[in-house]
């Protein structure tokens, strides 16, 4: 075909030898799978990346989920306590010789010569009774005990008699008996009116109410006029007597100190109304049982009050010898109240928490003192979570030290 006829049909005309040449299909095809390991390189790499990234991603989340879960806690270390000391005890005073003065007879008070706060003397009149029926009684008893005493001296004489006319064989022996027998029995009803007398004499002089001791009248419970029934039954108290020097203190002293008290003892006895001033007292009696309600030993001290200063019935403190051997002593928040009794949380050297059953010796309110359930080098939990429990691992996060009132 000629290159007319190509013109003609807008079919370019070969090029020559000399002209540009095509690329071969083979370098192309080359170059194509280059990139296509390039592309797939890079996608490779990038999901590498991703991987990398949610596993580290992951690793993350799981640390901080557990450090999250990690409890830390702060702990003290228990400090022991000096041996003895003092307690301070609730104690009520108590006159040494207190009573209620009854009457023993019945009547009418005619007189009272003492009031509330008079000091009395030991035998000093109280007050007097009229007493009209014990006296119309005396004066029948003695009107009998005469007329008694004057027929036994009829049977003695008579006796006598017959005695004489039995020497002569004048009356029968029987006779002489039946006259014995009435001068026995004359001697027997003398005696009987005399005790009878003298019983209605003795209540003749209860008419006379004296103070069985030396005291202070501490109460005045009648009134001139009034009637008065002998006996304590069902009657009231004429007076009440209380001697204030010395004074008794009684003491109910918690079991865990019943082992470190004596008799012979001193203790000091404070009232808050007399600030700053101190009584010294010695411990003279000792229960010898344990109350088994309250779980607590009675102790009466001796105190002596010659000023008067302390008064019978007032609220005192008395301070009894504490413990005489050293207690360890935590904080009052590291408690735990659980339905079995009293916990302590423990931390061990691998972070494992054990609740420890304590007997608690004294409560001194930021702090107690503990008998027995902790040693000296163990780590306690300082406001422990209510739903720490044994076996669960914590970290402790600063120790501390404790001492007297630290909490």
């Amino acid at each position: 075909m000629t290159e007319k006829t190509h013109a003609s049909l807008a079919i370019p005309a070969r090029e020559t030898e000399g002209d540009h040449a095509l690329p071969p299909r083979g370098r192309e095809w080359k170059r194509a799978k280059i990139a296509i390991w390039i592309v797939l390189a890079l996608l490779a790499v990038g999901a590498l990346r991703t991987v990398i990234a949610n596993v580290l991603q992951n690793r993350s989340v799981a640390e901080t989920t557990k450090q999250n879960a990690t409890q830390y806690v702060n702990v003290v270390s228990p400090t022991q306590t000096e041996g003895g000391g003092n307690t301070l005890l609730p104690g009520t005073l108590r006159g040494n010789v207190e009573s209620p003065i009854y009457a023993r007879s019945t009547g009418y008070l005619l007189h009272w010569y003492v009031d509330i706060g008079t000091r009395v003397k030991q035998g000093q009149l109280l007050a007097d009774l009229d007493t009209p029926e014990i006296d119309q009684e005396l004066a029948q008893a003695l009107a009998q005990r005469q007329q008694t005493s004057s027929s036994l001296g009829l049977a003695k004489s008579s006796l006598e008699r017959w005695q004489q006319l039995r020497q002569r064989d004048a009356v029968s022996q029987q006779e002489l008996d039946e006259r014995q027998s009435t001068y026995t029995q004359d001697i027997a009803n003398l005696a009987a009116a005399d005790a009878n007398v003298k019983r209605l004499q003795q209540l003749e002089s209860f008419k006379r109410i004296v103070a069985p001791f030396a005291g202070v009248v501490t109460q005045r419970n009648v009134d001139v006029g009034d009637l008065i029934d002998a006996g304590s039954g069902t009657s009231r108290a004429l007076f009440a007597l209380a001697q204030s020097d010395p004074l008794r203190v009684y003491v109910q002293l918690p079991q865990a100190y019943a082992q470190n008290v004596s008799v012979g003892q001193k203790v000091v006895v404070t009232q808050a109304e007399l600030p700053g001033q101190q009584f010294h007292g010695t411990i003279t009696h000792i229960s010898g049982a344990i109350d088994v309600p309250t779980r607590s030993l009675q102790i009466e001290v001796t105190l002596p009050n010659p000023d008067d200063k302390l008064r019978p019935g007032a609220y005192v403190q008395v301070a009894v010898p504490a413990v005489a051997h050293a207690q360890l002593m935590v904080p009052g928040n590291a408690l735990l109240f659980r339905a079995e009794g009293p916990r302590l949380a423990v931390v061990d050297a691998k972070g494992t928490v054990a609740l420890r059953k304590i007997v608690i010796a004294q409560d001194l309110g930021q702090s107690l003192e503990i008998e027995s359930g902790i040693e000296a080098n163990d780590k306690v939990i300082v406001n422990p979570s209510d739903s720490i429990a044994d076996g669960d691992h914590v970290r402790i996060a600063q120790p501390q030290k404790t001492g007297k009132g630290a909490s």
